[in-house]
């Protein structure tokens, strides 16, 4: 049976949690600010042939956000404009095939908190 103070906790966890707003990755994504580098790429693959030899293509399904799309050649694509730099694509490639490097200063995503 439970007592009194873990029922008033039961409840002011439930008020709080009843008070946050609904929080949907999709919508923080959006809401980040990029400055795209147009002249120097801060992602790329390797090597093409290299991607030929994967198995899995984990880089088509573990960016959060879709950096990287199989072109109808069978090729990688790779919108580095959209990146998050989080870093995930160059963990995920099983073939260590993919360049990342920080963005130039001034440029990549611009993170707000709040």
């Amino acid at each position: 049976m439970k007592s009194e103070k873990d029922i008033q906790e039961t409840l002011k966890r439930k008020q709080i949690g009843e008070s946050l707003p609904s929080v949907f990755v999709d919508d923080m994504l959006m809401s980040l600010k990029y400055y795209v580098d147009e002249e120097q790429a801060h992602l790329k693959i390797k090597s093409h042939e290299v991607c030929k030899t994967c198995s899995g293509h984990g880089c088509l399904y573990f960016c959060p956000v879709g950096v990287y799309t199989m072109a109808p050649d069978g090729k990688i694509q790779v919108s580095y404009q959209s990146c998050i730099e989080c870093g995930s694509c160059r963990i995920r490639c099983e073939k260590d095939n993919i360049e990342w490097k920080n963005p130039r200063g001034g440029f990549g995503v611009a993170y707000k908190f709040g």
